[in-house]
Order: structure tokens, then C-alpha cells, then sequence
């Protein structure tokens, strides 16, 4: 992908755009104010280029937008094709909102941590963390977080891209009821890659216990040979519960849960995606600690089959929140917002650094083959959008998140308690 010869339009349109009467829209959902919140740590000082060069070291790319157009300059080797397919998004972004995004220039970590601990950084210290984005954040971090890779397709899983799968699991949870799944709770993923995995493991059926878990190693080489039959996520709905637990970080596989209309039975996560933080507890997810995993999870299956009104209204709740506020016109929003935002910090005058290559979708298109090429041609910008982005809600008030937070804790806390009196 990086050496090309087929060069991007000599034009792109248009890099003024003149507001019009459809510039009138609607709010951007509750979840959008976490961009305040990623982006305060810079809110008063803004950002130098000596501050966002400070996160080179940490960085996989350099993303740079100037005029209208993205240049890149790769600094080491992502995971498959993370990095290609962020930047695919980039470039689709702009393609739907051309014209609208200031000139701006960031660094790009696509490992599964973030890389910057705010500990390093302590508040009465004159410094900042230099500005990294990410997919995603802890509590002892200062990631800025983006919309991971896997909405534009993961071609070497067969992840197709958000537009059609959200489709597809629509349609797969109309074509089985919650009422009529199996009342199991349903994983299936990398088992190696954390401990909780590990210990979910562990709960599957045996001759002494049946802990009423059903997970699945995923063997992705036996997939790939036999064309990712066993492996499609909207065939996975199938289940009365399903249960998302973190590998080495932050799953992608979140999203493909929350949408099954399923339980979904929510391993105490150390990381957060973009949306994860305006998920309430019971309401959207049932907690599972994880400190005796089985036990918890049993407990949580126990109880919806017990409250069957109140565990159907919990997975629907979830599905509803994907389908309708996690749909690709709110990702490319997200997108937007948080870049614009961003884009206002800066401190100097972009410039195409030396070295970067310019990215466009003619491009990047003419180079794919196989799957890439095809989720990329699925997942294009055919127009530009005819209205704005949905306009920001301002920023949480200090005691609101601190009210909203303490809410969660204290719904944990009655979980807990509703296990241990089991």
C-alpha cells in the first residue's frame, strides 16, 4: 500500500462548504460528550507540535489532514490490517462530509493498550501527556479514543463491514426470539489471551457441573480453510445470554454482542471503547465481577430465567442502543466531532510532514484484492451527505459524571450482593 503509483485526484471537493439550511440537525447522542472528557487533559494549554511529537515513540502512524487530504507516514508494522482500514475510514469520512474538517495532525497507536498512563503525568505538574489516539481507554490512561478498524471490515477474519452486518444482525435476532434461544450463555473467541478467558474456560460442561455456559475455542486457521463457516457473528444469536470478555485489552467483539437482543453477560472490563461508558449496568448488561466467574455467571443465567421480562428488556435495551445510536451515520459523526474538536487544540499550522504518503480511495481501492478490496468497495462513501453532523452536547458537569458514575458503583455493589446471598 505505501508504495503506490497510482497518484490521488489532482482535486478534491470542495475544501470550502457553504452551511445551508440542512445545517440545522439533530443532537449528537449522550455518548459524544466523552470527547470533552478525552480531549480536557489539552483543553487549556492546547497542543504544540512538540507535544504531539512527544507520542511519536508510542505511535504507528502520523495522520495528517491538510486542505482536504490525508497524507500518512507509517512508523512500525500494525497488527494485519488494523492501521490500512482505519485510515480507509479516515478517508471515507471525508469523503462524506468534504470540506468541513479543519487542517489537523495526530499520532495513531493501533496495539490492544493504550500507551500513555496518566500517572506519568500528574495533575499539580506543569506538563501534559502527549495527545495519542486510540481504540481504546482505561481509567489510568489519557488515550484519545477512535473508532476502532473493524467498522469499515476485518478481512482476515471475515468481518464484514458495520453498515451490512448491523443488517444481518438485525435480521438474525427477528429470525430467533429471545423466548425460543437456548437458555445458555454463549462465547466464543481466543481462550489464550487473558485469564478471565481462561477461567471461562473452565465453566463449560462437565460430568460433575454444568454451569450453564457454552464456550468454544476458536480455531481461526481450521476458519480460514474452510471459508469462516463457523464464524459469523450474526449466526451467533442463538443464545438467551451471551458474555463479553477482554483479551489482551478492549474487544471489538463488544459490539457484535450487545447486538444479539441476547443477555449479555459483561466480564468486569479494565477498558472502554468509545461508547462503553454510557452503558448503565441492568440496564443495558448484567455485571459479572469475574472473581468466581462460573458461579456469577450461573447466578446471572439463574435470575433471567427466573425474570424473564426483565432479562428480555436488558438484551433489548442493548440491541436497540447498537441499531440506533452505534448505526455508521453516528460512527462517521463520532469521528467528525472528536477530529474538529482535536483540530481546534492545535497550536500551529499543519504541514504534510516529510516522507507521508498521500491516501485517497481510488488509491487504496486499485491496490486491494480479495476480501480487502471488497469490503472497502462495500463500505465507500458513494455522496456526500446532504446535512451536517449532529451538533455536540457541551460537556459533562463535573458533579454529573461523579453522580453518574457513583450510580453504577452502587448498582455493581447490589449485584454483588445479590451473588454472595445466593
Amino acid at each position: 500500500m505505501l508504495n503506490e503509483t497510482k497518484r490521488c485526484p489532482a482535486t478534491v471537493s470542495p475544501v470550502k462548504f457553504e452551511t445551508t439550511e440542512n445545517d440545522h440537525n439533530v443532537s449528537c447522542p449522550e455518548y459524544f460528550r466523552w470527547i470533552h472528557e478525552d480531549l480536557k487533559p489539552w483543553k487549556v494549554t492546547g497542543i504544540t507540535r512538540d507535544m504531539m511529537m512527544k507520542a511519536k515513540k508510542n505511535a504507528s502512524f502520523r495522520l495528517v489532514i491538510v486542505k482536504g487530504r490525508v497524507y500518512i507516514k507509517k512508523y512500525k508494522q500494525a497488527f494485519q490490517t488494523r492501521d490500512l482500514f482505519t485510515w480507509w475510514g479516515i478517508v471515507q469520512l471525508l469523503r462524506k462530509y468534504p470540506g468541513r474538517l479543519p487542517d489537523l495532525d495526530l499520532m495513531f497507536n493501533c496495539d490492544d493498550r493504550p500507551a500513555i498512563k496518566s500517572s506519568d503525568y500528574p495533575k499539580p505538574n506543569a506538563t501534559v501527556p502527549p495527545p495519542l489516539f486510540h481504540y481504546c481507554g482505561t481509567s489510568w490512561s489519557s488515550a484519545i479514543v477512535f473508532p476502532d478498524w473493524s467498522f469499515w471490515g476485518w478481512p482476515e477474519i471475515n468481518i464484514k463491514p458495520w453498515e451490512v452486518l448491523i443488517k444481518e444482525l438485525k435480521e438474525g435476532n427477528e429470525r430467533t426470539k429471545w423466548i425460543q434461544r437456548e437458555p445458555y450463555a454463549f462465547w466464543k473467541g481466543n481462550p489464550g489471551t487473558s485469564k478471565a478467558r481462561k477461567d471461562l474456560m473452565k465453566c463449560s460442561p462437565t460430568d460433575q457441573k454444568d454451569w450453564k455456559v457454552r464456550a468454544y475455542a476458536q480455531d481461526w486457521k481450521k476458519e480460514i480453510q474452510e471459508g469462516f463457516k463457523e464464524s459469523d457473528v450474526a449466526k451467533q444469536c442463538r443464545h438467551k445470554y451471551r458474555i463479553y470478555v477482554e483479551g489482551r485489552g478492549w474487544s471489538i467483539s463488544q459490539k457484535y454482542v450487545l447486538a444479539c437482543d441476547s443477555v449479555t453477560l459483561f466480564v468486569k472490563p479494565q477498558y472502554y471503547d468509545f461508547t462503553t461508558r454510557s452503558l448503565i449496568p441492568m440496564y443495558h448488561y448484567f455485571p459479572i465481577k469475574g472473581d468466581d466467574i462460573c458461579r456469577e455467571i450461573k447466578f446471572a443465567i439463574d435470575w433471567g430465567n427466573i425474570y424473564k421480562q426483565e432479562a428480555q428488556a436488558i438484551g433489548r435495551r442493548a440491541s436497540n442502543f447498537i441499531q440506533e445510536e452505534l448505526k455508521m451515520d453516528y460512527v462517521y459523526d463520532y469521528m467528525f466531532n472528536l477530529l474538529k474538536e482535536y483540530a481546534e487544540l492545535l497550536k500551529y499550522k499543519p504541514t504534510i510532514p516529510n516522507g507521508a504518503i498521500e491516501f485517497c480511495s481510488e488509491t487504496m481501492a486499485c491496490h486491494a484484492d480479495g476480501l480487502a478490496k471488497k469490503f472497502m468497495m462495500d463500505s465507500m462513501v458513494k455522496t456526500p451527505a446532504d446535512t451536517a453532523p449532529c451538533t455536540m452536547l457541551p460537556p459533562y458537569d463535573p458533579p454529573a459524571i461523579q453522580a453518574f458514575l457513583k450510580d453504577k458503583e452502587d448498582t455493581l455493589k447490589q449485584v454483588e450482593e445479590m451473588v454472595k446471598k445466593s
